[in-house]
């Protein structure tokens, strides 16, 4: 059944945020703290690993790198684009709006924990390329394993930041499922060298994020989100 990837995805990020939660009662502020550290610095080699993988080139004895002036370029237009329409406000406004529904309006650390929880799940290759392969193929495995990857990771961010973590399950739920449901009008664009950039650009900005949990650090990585849709007409064009 074309979806049942990001249903199971979903339910990893609720699965894995309510065993954070749990673990979280029984942990002091001092380690709450230590926790979102550890939570930054794994996010940002992370984030390090990914785009190194398809910016660097090793053969034999020499080393290259490539899709440098392509992320330097996305990267400049998607932050222009992102601070026009000012995508970090709006995500905090979603935020704020989902803290007051759940009724945690005296929780700090509500909106923190959902715009980062949500950043790191639905930012990436696998995010994109796995809905596809659900959509097109019914072969959710890609999903399976970005299930477990994310379970743990909501798990940590929760156990860190609390509820908010846990709504991250939202647009992620509705971003994977757009794609799922468009899948046959996307996947004539995604060749190798649009997977590559798609997924160089998006580990950078998922460094972007550890950088922002390790040095509480207040980079404005939803603002660069339209950097993905200007990698996608970059390689096209």
């Amino acid at each position: 059944m074309a979806g049942i990837g990001t249903l199971v995805n979903t339910a990893a990020v609720i699965i894995g945020g309510l065993i954070g939660i749990l673990c979280k009662r029984g942990l002091s502020q001092r380690f709450q703290d230590t926790i979102m550290q550890a939570n930054g610095l794994a996010v940002i080699f992370i984030g390090i690993t990914g785009a190194l993988e398809k910016m660097v080139n090793v053969s034999g004895s020499s080393i290259s790198t490539e899709g440098t002036i392509m992320a330097t370029i996305c990267l400049a237009i998607g932050a222009v684009l992102g601070e026009a329409i000012n995508i970090e406000e709006k995500f905090e406004r979603f935020g704020a709006w989902l803290k007051v529904k759940a009724g945690r309006q005296k929780d700090s650390k509500f909106i923190d924990g959902f715009v980062m929880t949500t950043l790191t799940i639905c930012v990436g290759a696998m995010a994109i390329i796995g809905p596809i392969q659900d959509g097109l193929s019914h072969d959710p495995s890609m999903l399976f394993t970005k299930a477990l990857l994310d379970g743990i990771i909501v798990a940590v961010f929760a156990a860190g930041f609390g509820i908010g973590a846990i709504f991250a399950a939202i647009p992620l739920f509705v971003f994977q499922g757009v794609i799922t449901l468009f899948a046959g009008a996307i996947e004539p664009f995604m060749t190798e060298a649009m997977i590559d950039n798609i997924s160089m650009v998006g580990s950078m900005l998922i460094f972007c994020v550890g950088v922002n949990l390790f040095l509480n650090a207040k980079i404005k990585v939803a603002n660069m989100l339209p950097a993905l849709v200007a990698v996608v007409v970059y390689t096209i064009l």
